[in-house]
């Protein structure tokens, strides 16, 4: 519920601690075996016995085994605050033998941005002393260890801190046990120190504060319960960087990382919400400054074989200037570097690029902050008179405020406001146990500094994350200037975190991105964010970028060239306005004509012997039959509509049994008068005209009763069909019943099958006599028409199929005209000495 809580839980109010520090001598090794000497094994009992005498001798008392570890700075006080940087970043190497003991680490590479932190934290309890409303009459004191920059020698002073410097304890009622010696621990830097002292200090729930260690691991409560820090969590800033490489459309990145617990956690949640968002690593290496040249190396070969031109670098500022050197030497230019706050506002690491290796490096920072006083305060430093002995050229009152160096460096005063508001948290928390009069077991502490700004921890003890984008943009006189150009919030929704200003970025992808009208297939063998645009298929379409499928259009929809939208299909019908349309209409239209002129002929000189030759009203018949012939195919012209299906081939079947009945109807005339005119015969008053007229009706009622009950049961209907063509709607007439169309058909082929057996039976009568010759010669042309339009119609396609059906009704309707009456016409108009009784007969003929 929080980590400023009651006496019984808060070691503010001092908490015994333990030192559990084995004694001196006593080394037991896993190692030894039951195979060893006996004289090994005596020796070292006789060790542990003399040992164990020893101690009961001295009494109950805690005696510190090794050296003592001292603070570099200390002030007396009446609460004391424990203080763990690293003054130097690194020591002097040396060999231990093991056959004396280790000297103590000398340490060396002062590092003035640790001595700043310090610094900070001094400022914030001068001021906290000189309040005269927190902690009142109560004045701090503090302990500050350097570490140089070692893990070790972190747990060593952290240990320190919690059991004091003293060789000996003095006995007291509880061996061993005492108060502890300082009440919070302000540090360390980096999060694996910090890893390892709240590993040491955590069960004694010494409160342990740190300003610049971000990994998401220290926030698990369970294994550090008494951690708190005042930088936000990389949990927060590792998704923040995977979405600023989302938002500049970088989809094929590299990544480096520091080999500890910053660098490896942070990358592997960066890992985690990159992949979400449909970011590819080409590549994710790690190293650290100690790793020998060899293995740098090769990071620098892997850079230089990739495709990637964007690099996410997790790493701490010491690393990065250390890569940074490789770099420079390699030329490595040319790349868009991201960065974690460890370096991206780091002036030291931006002077060190003098080949502008990192120009344009976009990352995270923490948020500006000012401190009133602590500039001023850290600048005021002067040399102790005991060092000045030491270094003559030193006074002890020189001015640093003039002088360009790191350690009058401000730009980390973020980072120094974070150390100011942890001091303030203790005090804080301080201040309200003292007052709270045991009520305040669960009070969590939220305060507001002096700048405005608000201080609180969550469950996990981390602070709200907020972050600038910060982006290094060199300047006329090489220096960098670090510039804000978005921030980052994550306490918003989730869509509104991100807010950047508009930049121009280089493309860093492994595959260019789909355009719209394809989509991606993945490249076998290769991260997902390499692929191949492949075009959609007919009748699909993809109307966004980078689509992983394409979607088909509806049936009445088809895909535009671009593929990228479903547009209307066009609806395919044979049409007045086509030029097959206009064709066809117009000869539909000039053989209606023609049987006109035919008919107009015939009724003319319908008193004419070969006009009366067979049933002139057949005749008649015949020619409005075929004028109905001519015009039913117009109805199959036209976008189809329910009249027009159920008119186009009723009609065309009962024009058609009409026609053909009459053909018939003639044909058995001329074979009955021949019959007639052979002696004795009687026949011609069994098949008068009144017969031919009964003939004619009951063929074509029986058409008529085929079409009915067609109609009936299942008529013709206009029809969408979408699959003949794919990208067109082919409109045309289903037949409803296919029963009834081929009845219909084969009604017709019966009659005509019959008329052309009849007709060919005839074809030997008398040669002037040419009737049956005709007949004959129309029904072999109506035959052959229509058996040939059954394959075709069926083999044709939309519009085409109703074009063969057009074809076949005019083609017959054209044999029948022109070889029943185009012969007559001819005798009546240009040979009308023929036109008598007696050569129709053939009883004689003109010479």
């Amino acid at each position: 519920k929080g980590y400023w809580q009651a006496r019984k839980h808060c070691p503010l109010l001092g908490l015994p601690s333990v030192s559990m520090m084995p004694p001196s001598g006593l080394v037991l090794s896993d190692s030894m075996t039951f195979t060893q000497r006996w004289p090994e094994r005596g020796w070292a009992l006789l060790q542990l016995l003399l040992v164990a005498s020893f101690s009961q001798a001295e009494g109950q008392v805690c005696r510190l085994r090794g050296d003592p570890e001292n603070p570099q700075l200390s002030k007396d006080g009446d609460i004391i605050l424990g203080g763990i940087f690293s003054f130097h970043s690194s020591w002097k190497d040396r060999q231990d033998t093991y056959t004396n003991k280790p000297l103590p680490l000398e340490c060396t590479s002062l590092n003035f941005r640790d001595f700043q932190f310090a610094q900070a934290m001094l400022f914030a309890i001068e001021e906290i002393n000189n309040s005269t409303d927190l902690l009142p009459g109560i004045s701090l004191g503090y302990k500050m260890y350097d570490t140089c920059g070692s893990m070790a020698r972190s747990v060593r002073v952290a240990l320190a801190l919690a059991n004091g410097n003293e060789a000996v304890s003095a006995p007291s009622e509880a061996p061993c046990t005492r108060l502890s010696q300082v009440q919070a621990i302000m540090g360390d830097t980096s999060s694996s120190p910090c890893m390892a002292i709240a590993t040491v200090i955590g069960p004694f729930h010494i409160p342990q504060i740190s300003h610049f260690a971000t990994c998401a691991c220290l926030s698990d409560k369970t294994k550090y319960p008494s951690f708190l820090r005042t930088i936000p969590s990389d949990y927060y800033q590792s998704r923040a960087l995977a979405q600023l490489v989302k938002h500049f459309g970088w989809t094929w990145v590299g990544a480096i990382r520091t080999n500890d617990d910053y660098g490896n956690n942070g990358m592997a949640t960066f890992t985690e919400t990159a992949q979400q968002l449909g970011i590819c690593l080409e590549y994710s290496v790690s190293f650290f400054r100690t790793d020998p040249p060899n293995k740098i190396q090769k990071i620098i070969d892997i850079i230089k074989a990739s495709t990637s031109k964007v690099i996410v670098a997790f790493l701490s500022h010491m690393d990065m200037d250390v890569l940074i050197h490789v770099l420079s030497q390699h030329n490595l230019a040319g790349y868009q570097w991201v960065g974690s706050e460890g370096w991206i506002i780091d002036s030291k690491t931006a002077e060190m690029d003098k080949h502008h290796i990192l120009d344009g490096a976009i990352g995270l920072a923490i948020p500006k902050a000012h401190v009133s006083g602590l500039r001023e305060f850290i600048l005021d430093v002067k040399q102790s008179a005991s060092s000045a002995e030491h270094q003559r050229e030193c006074t002890g009152h020189e001015d640093v405020s003039s002088v360009q160096n790191s350690f009058t460096d401000m730009s980390l005063m973020p980072i120094f406001n974070n150390v100011y508001k942890g001091v303030y948290a203790v005090a804080h928390a301080l201040h309200s146990i003292l007052v709270c009069n045991g009520t305040c077991n669960h009070k969590m502490i939220h305060f507001t500094t002096k700048e405005g700004d608000e201080v609180y921890f969550n469950e996990n003890g981390d602070p709200p994350a907020k972050y600038e984008i910060i982006n290094w943009q060199p300047t006329e006189h090489g220096i960098v200037d670090f510039v804000t150009v978005g921030l980052y919030d994550a306490s918003l929704p989730a869509d509104k975190q991100l807010i950047m200003l508009l930049m121009q970025v280089p493309v860093s992808v492994c595959s260019e991105k789909c355009p719209p009208g394809t989509r991606k297939v993945l490249q076998k063998g290769k991260p997902v964010c390499c692929y191949d645009c492949i075009r959609c298929a007919e009748g699909e379409i993809s109307n966004i970028t980078d689509s992983i499928t394409c979607v088909r259009c509806q049936p009445e929809f088809w895909s535009n060239e671009r593929r990228d939208d479903c547009v209307k299909k066009e609806a395919e019908f044979l049409s007045f306005e086509e030029i097959m349309g206009a064709l066809l209409t117009a000869a539909s239209l000039f053989g209606t004509c023609m049987t006109a002129v035919v008919a107009f002929i015939f009724f003319r000189y319908r008193k004419t012997p070969i006009v009366r030759a067979n049933n002139s009203e057949l005749s008649f018949l015949l020619l409005f039959s075929l004028t109905l012939c001519f015009l039913c195919s117009l109805t199959f012209i036209g976008r189809p509509s329910e009249w027009s299906c159920m008119l186009r081939h009723t009609a065309f079947g009962i024009t058609f049994v009409l026609c053909i009945s009459c053909v018939l109807g003639k044909t058995m005339v001329v074979l009955m008068a021949f019959k007639a005119s052979l002696p004795g015969s009687n026949v011609m008053k069994w098949f008068g005209p009144t017969q031919q007229r009964l003939s004619v009706l009951a063929f074509t009622l029986i058409q008529v009763v085929i079409c009915i009950l067609w109609l009936t049961i299942s008529p013709p209907f206009p029809f969408k069909n979408f699959k003949e063509i794919k990208d067109k709607i082919i409109l045309e007439c289903a037949l409803g019943s296919t029963v009834g169309f081929w009845a219909v058909l084969g009604y017709i082929g019966l009659l005509a099958s019959f008329c052309f057996i009849l007709a060919f039976l005839a074809r030997k009568l008398p040669d002037n006599f040419n009737e049956a010759k005709f007949i004959t010669f129309s029904m072999l042309i109506f035959c052959a028409v229509w058996i040939t339009f059954i394959p075709a119609y069926v083999s044709s396609p939309g519009k085409f199929s109703v074009a063969v059906e057009i074809f076949a009704i005019l083609a017959s309707s054209f044999g029948l005209l022109i070889c029943i009456f185009i012969p007559k016409c001819y005798i009546i108009l240009l040979k009308p000495e023929k036109n008598t009784k007696k050569n129709i007969m053939g009883k004689g003929a003109p010479k």
